[in-house]
């Protein structure tokens, strides 16, 4: 891997490793991959993944989420659901090392797809890595940091921000202060991060290469957008668990950066791919 996360090829290289789990993390890993293989078995479950700041090697005890996925043989299920519910909980009780356990669950066959190819399947198979089962990106292809790849992985900007208005609407109301708080920090990092992963893929086709470091996201990104680097280094910061209840820096993001973005992106990159 090269300084901008390519292979030697010119292809952008899987970001995590095993080899790469810290070793206070270790434990927790192995347990998630027991307890995975027992709740869901061969039967349903095709694969599972690690993916975030664990199988990269920069998780911090203790604040660090455990990030996995799994790729099902069929459609999820609410027992599917209920399952994987059941095994983020064991986690986070048995290993404090961990801040919280998240389980994403798809199809496989969905992340094969022509329609998610450039989407799903650049996840699983640049940002993920093999925990159980078959690795879908032995047959996935290799990716280079294009257009195409920017608009189908962040390309739908504009549809997300009136969701995160209403939640910041919503938080606004909650009759118990603690709580409005804290589900408008949760909103303000779940925002800041993914604008800051979009200003990234704006200009990643430019500057060729892929990370998912939020900081030098926002610096690469400021190379190119010099007027809005301030407010994209504001973003990497609120990203990086230093986000604020402070319902200013909300509207900073959904109602001046991410508008600005959004509409910039899709005149850069085009809108993304619909889907059913």
């Amino acid at each position: 891997m090269n300084g901008k996360g390519l292979a030697e090829d010119g292809t952008i290289a899987r970001e995590g490793s095993l080899d790469r789990v810290p070793e206070t993390f270790a434990p927790v890993v192995a347990d998630a991959r027991s307890r995975i293989a027992e709740a869901f078995g061969s039967e349903r479950l095709h694969s599972a993944y690690l993916y975030g700041s664990v199988p990269r090697g920069s998780a911090v005890p203790g604040r660090s989420d455990l990030d996995l996925l799994l790729a099902l043989r069929g459609e999820p299920t609410d027992a599917d659901r209920g399952d994987a519910v059941g095994v983020a909980a064991a986690l986070d009780t048995d290993h404090p090392a961990i801040d919280t356990a998240g389980i994403l669950m798809v199809r496989a066959r969905t992340a094969l797809s022509e329609l998610e190819r450039h989407d799903l399947g650049f996840f699983v198979a640049c940002l993920c890595t093999p925990l159980l089962g078959p690795d879908l990106a032995s047959v996935l292809p290799r990716y280079r940091p294009t257009s195409l790849l920017a608009r189908e992985t962040n390309g739908d900007l504009a549809l997300a921000l009136p969701r995160w208005r209403a939640s910041a609407t919503a938080t606004a109301t909650a009759t118990a202060e603690d709580l409005a708080d804290a589900d408008r920090t949760r909103l303000c990092r779940r925002v800041a991060r993914r604008l800051v992963r979009t200003g990234f893929t704006l200009v990643m086709p430019r500057w060729g290469g892929w990370t998912s470091d939020l900081e030098e996201s926002a610096e690469v990104f400021g190379r190119y957008y010099p007027g809005r680097a301030a407010r994209m280094r504001t973003a990497a910061a609120a990203a990086a668990r230093t986000a604020s209840p402070d319902p200013g820096l909300l509207r900073l993001f959904l109602d001046d950066l991410g508008p600005w973005l959004a509409a910039e992106y899709t005149a850069v990159h085009g809108k993304k791919a619909p889907r059913p």
